[in-house]
């Protein structure tokens, strides 16, 4: 390089310089990264960085049947993954006409709120974390281990339920199964104080969490932030309320909300959510005997299934914001479009390079799981 060239180059100051969180970083959630631009200690710039899953599920959808995907949708959300299997298969009943039986929707609607308490335990203990506080992961682990040993025994799976079908679910409850369902939410309620003495209200967490990652209302609304993330800047939305679907409109809950919109109030948004997936657990277990009916409408044979002509957009409510596949049949015996619609693609980019863009370099860690995003949504 010339001489005269070098000089006119413009270089940072001695104190700006990149720094990369992820994508093996444990103050960042899953196969994900940051790159960040600091000066000093104040972040200038931000940069998503995903692709380290590289899933493609979308296009995989596409070539596989109908009834394939059921065991594919649950891994774009591992630590939530029932709402992926109910959202899919809703899209295709509606495509089909399908009229799911009434005791197949509350048996979906217990699967799904034993699935957010399940995936607010293992954030929780992931948001500790970040804040050198180790003992509430482990606790957060152990209790969302409760709630998998449940799904094993009534789906046959831990963590990949596959228990949903376009239509219904595949089997019936086991016996005495209400009854452990019960035993297991009595046990992680009466161990919430434990939780706020340790966590929740640990001096060092608030101090660490208050005032940091502010979103305001009206942001949040621009930049399409949906589930606690928007109901802790104040606006009361939830699909389960607002759009019912499945039984919720039969359920009696609250809405949740805080009105800081930083990351102290996004965490105590999911903690009070919790006690509301309990709250519908126990009206659930409450009403199920006395809901008899098929598990499942009928379907056309799985491995020839031509699915009608037609689209649909089905959205449910998950731990993680709105959750949405936009489907498109021509008739064929596989998907010929599939969206989804994951709210962790908007949480853990643009909102999340937004956030932590003037902050510090010890927040973003902070930042980021209280946002509580999935990164496979990202590669979706």
């Amino acid at each position: 390089m010339r001489a005269e060239n070098y000089q006119q180059q413009s270089h940072p100051p001695s104190n700006q310089f990149e720094l990369n969180f992820g994508p093996n970083h444990p103050g960042i959630e899953g196969n994900y990264a940051l790159q960040v631009e600091v000066e000093g200690d104040v972040i200038v710039k931000a940069r998503a960085d995903g692709g380290y899953l590289h899933r493609g599920f979308e296009k995989l959808m596409e070539q596989r049947l109908w009834i394939q995907n059921i065991s594919l949708v649950p891994r774009i959300c591992v630590p939530d993954p029932s709402p992926m299997e109910v959202c899919y298969s809703m899209a295709i009943e509606e495509i089909s006409g399908i009229e799911v039986p009434e005791r197949a929707q509350w048996i979906r609607v217990l699967q799904l709120e034993l699935s957010r308490i399940a995936a607010h335990l293992f954030t929780f203990g992931g948001h500790a974390a970040t804040t050198g506080m180790y003992t509430p992961m482990y606790w957060g682990v152990a209790d969302r281990d409760l709630i998998l040993d449940l799904f094993e025994e009534f789906t046959g799976g831990r963590i990949y339920s596959i228990y949903n079908l376009p239509g219904g679910v595949r089997r019936e409850l086991p016996d005495g199964f209400l009854d452990k369902v019960s035993e297991v939410i009595d046990y992680i309620e009466s161990r919430l104080p434990e939780y706020d003495n340790l966590f929740f209200r640990n001096a060092v967490f608030i101090k660490r969490a208050k005032g940091v990652g502010v979103l305001t209302q009206e942001k949040s609304l621009e930049m399409g932030v949906t589930g606690p993330n928007l109901r802790a800047t104040g606006l009361a939305f939830d699909l389960r309320r607002d759009d019912p679907y499945l039984v919720y409109d039969k359920l009696d809950f609250e809405v949740v909300v805080e009105e800081a919109g930083d990351a102290w109030a996004r965490t105590l948004v999911r903690r009070q959510e919790l006690l509301q997936s309990i709250r519908i657990v126990r009206q659930v277990v409450a009403a199920l005997p006395d809901i008899g009916g098929e598990l499942r409408a009928p379907i056309p044979n799985p491995l020839a299934w031509r699915v009608p002509a037609g689209e649909s957009y089905a959205r449910v409510e998950s731990s993680k914001g709105e959750l949405a596949y936009f489907v498109v049949s021509n008739g064929g015996e596989k998907p010929w479009r599939v969206h989804v619609r994951g709210p962790s693609a908007m949480h853990a980019v643009q909102v999340l390079e937004e956030l932590v863009t003037g902050g510090r370099v010890e927040d973003v860690a902070q930042t980021m799981f209280s946002l509580d995003a999935c990164p496979p949504e990202v590669d979706r």
